[in-house]
């Protein structure tokens, strides 16, 4: 390598390969830096042996000094996407060159981000496939983000970008592709950007979130097969009755001795029967058919009487379970059904 020396300028003249790594007596303090856009930043760089020359390289904030250990690249305002800067010394003995590259990354958060649905408007129908994009504006370096997908609290995917290599800032997206169900009508999809730069970023990552798209969802009419709940009892005053549920249905049941529908969903369900008197309470527990046989509701409805046990089918489907049961005598159906004898039951 060539130093030539005019006055008190030095110009030094790369005519050798430069050492660097374990060998270079340079020590940068701190090796690596992640700046935001606009921030300053200051690095320092110090020689462990006497040095001739020592300096930085960079296409701002360059400078150098002669035989001080130690020199500074200070940047007030970094607004530019420059190549990382170079720290070099030009020493008295051998190894006579050496420098050390700064780990510098300049970071910058996105302008925005949004989602929307890709080549469709309007509604989704019920088990076609769609597509979400998701857009964000302006972030750098890219090769640091992830983009996470919610449906409402619950993360369903994320999209990185390791593979990206551009340090300045940039436009990307994520797709999402979905099948809604009716279940999903009304649920809400975001999506988060999230820069995780390292121990040496801030903490906790910064991140920018979209507005909540939410999607509707259009499907076929569904009819279950319609319940009846009988509680109908005898007394003087007139009974009054109540129902009572695990479900927020029960909110919605009215004080009526029987009760018909074709949305009760699968459960216990306890009417009360009550006067001045007494009160007396049956259950009725209905359970969703076993799948592959559809959602129909058959109800066995067991009604205590002076004289004798009746068995009342609620649906022409329970008709063969049960049908050999009816045949038996009035005395014999009794003692089979005396543990049941308050309660209806779904088959």
């Amino acid at each position: 390598c060539v130093i030539l020396s005019f006055g008190l300028f030095f110009f030094v003249l790369k005519l050798c390969p430069l050492m660097s790594g374990e060998g270079c007596s340079l020590i940068l303090k701190p090796s690596r830096v992640v700046v935001g856009f606009g921030e300053s930043v200051t690095v320092s760089c110090e020689a462990t042996r006497p040095v001739r020359v020592l300096g930085w390289e960079s296409a701002i904030g360059a400078v150098h000094t002669q035989e001080d250990r130690s020199v500074q690249w200070k940047v007030d305002s970094l607004i530019e996407w420059i190549e990382e800067p170079i720290c070099y010394g030009v020493f008295f003995t051998a190894p006579r060159q050496c420098e050390e590259k700064l780990n510098l990354v300049l970071y910058k958060t996105p302008d925005s981000i949004s989602i929307r649905q890709a080549n469709h408007t309007g509604p989704m129908v019920e088990g076609r496939e769609y597509q979400l994009l998701c857009e964000v504006q302006n972030i750098a370096p890219v090769q640091y983000l992830t983009l996470r997908w919610y449906r409402g609290q619950t993360g369903v995917y994320q999209h990185s970008f390791s593979d990206l290599t551009s340090s300045s800032p940039v436009q990307v997206s994520s797709i999402l592709v979905i099948t809604p169900t009716k279940a999903e009508n009304d649920a809400e999809y975001k999506c988060v950007a999230e820069l995780d730069l390292g121990p040496e970023g801030p903490q906790p990552p910064p991140t920018l979130a979209s507005e909540p798209l939410a999607v509707s969802v259009y499907c076929e009419p569904t009819q279950g097969a319609e319940v009846t709940l009988n509680c109908t009892a005898m007394g003087n005053p007139t009974p009054v009755y109540s129902w009572q549920s695990v479900h927020p249905t029960e909110e919605k049941m009215k004080a009526e001795a029987v009760i018909t529908s074709s949305s009760l969903p699968p459960g216990t369900y306890t009417c009360t029967a009550s006067n001045t008197l007494e009160k007396k309470s049956k259950q009725f527990i209905i359970k969703e058919k076993i799948k592959g046989r559809g959602k129909i509701y058959m109800l066995l409805q067991l009604l205590k009487c002076p004289k004798l046990r009746i068995l009342t089918l609620k649906s022409p489907f329970a008709f063969a379970q049960v049908f050999e049961a009816c045949y038996l005598p009035t005395d014999q159906l009794a003692r089979c059904l005396t543990h049941r004898e308050n309660s209806s039951e779904l088959i």
